[in-house]
């Protein structure tokens, strides 16, 4: 009778383990590089697809890395979806290697209209940032919902539908917003130079950035600050924007040198929070910011 008995568990268990594993294989599995798109993305599939995010919150796409198993499941990935224009500095290895290996792979620069960095720093180097301004995030919700769709995944329309009309909203309000902010104050410090596809759609000057060029993994130079001190003064802004993902610590310095009242101000430009923080997702983060710049740049 135990015989019987254990024969019956042992032939359950391997029932359950069997229909687990098989309901998560037949699930397509889509990598995403950074938190903002994996937002995004996983916005557009719902339950159907099985999304993978590599970086954590918090994190700076410039410089993540990620675990050996993680990049086994990149190169096994029915898709992997990534930002380009140079933005996943620490991860381009496995990119390479993924795409070596047959993997497809969408780039969302491709989808955007890529703009030069503002700083002559980055000697004209493409910005990655293209988030900052919503249009270019519809652009590339709409060349990416085709491919999710050719995943098999039978909602990937109705959702997409719904993202983008969310996105159109978001787009109205920082227009309005932004609009309100007079002309000669839309000037924009912050870390590193991360504003610039903003500054382009929505009239504003970005004055400079504590770290030159566009990546978080330069370095300030003495002359660098005093440049941006002087430009600081000069543009007479009364705010200048911490990025959340990168210290501070050089941007309140800079505060304190240059020779007026300076406001600090935490930004979500790069990288989403965790659930309790204040950018849990790409719409979140996006009005946050707008009602933070719209805040520290009104008269």
């Amino acid at each position: 009778m135990r015989r019987l008995l254990a024969v019956a568990l042992t032939g359950a268990l391997l029932a359950l383990t069997g229909c687990a594993g098989g309901a998560a294989s037949d699930r397509p599995l889509v990598v995403v590089t950074t938190n903002i798109l994996g937002d995004v993305v996983s916005h557009l599939v719902g339950d159907d697809v099985e999304v993978m995010t590599l970086m954590r919150p918090g994190a700076d796409p410039h410089s993540f890395e990620i675990s050996a198993a993680e990049a086994a499941r990149m190169r096994s990935a029915d898709l992997l979806v990534a930002n380009g224009l140079g933005l996943e500095e620490g991860l381009q290895q496995h990119l390479d290697a993924a795409a070596s290996e047959g993997v497809q792979t969408f780039v969302a620069g491709d989808a955007v209209t890529v703009l030069p960095y503002t700083s002559t720093d980055a000697d004209g180097a493409d910005d990655p940032h293209f988030w900052t301004d919503p249009a270019q995030m519809i652009a590339v919700v709409d060349a990416l919902t085709p491919v999710l769709e050719g995943l098999g995944a039978p909602a990937v329309t109705e959702h997409a539908a719904a993202y983008r009309a969310d996105l159109e909203t978001l787009d109205a309000e920082m227009t309005t917003a932004f609009a309100a902010i007079p002309a000669d104050r839309r000037a924009l410090v912050t870390n590193h130079h991360v504003f610039g596809y903003l500054a382009d759609r929505f009239g504003f000057r970005v004055v400079g950035a504590v770290i030159p060029g566009g990546t978080t993994l330069a370095a300030p130079s003495t002359s660098d600050l005093a440049d941006l001190v002087s430009a600081i003064d000069e543009a007479g802004v009364p705010t200048i924007f911490a990025e959340s993902s990168s210290p501070d610590r050089l941007v309140r310095a800079l505060a304190d040198e240059a020779d007026r009242q300076v406001t600090v101000t935490e930004l979500f430009t790069e990288s989403l929070t965790d659930a309790s923080g204040g950018a849990p997702d790409y719409l979140t983060m996006m009005r946050v910011n707008t009602e933070r710049i719209t805040s520290g740049l009104s008269p």
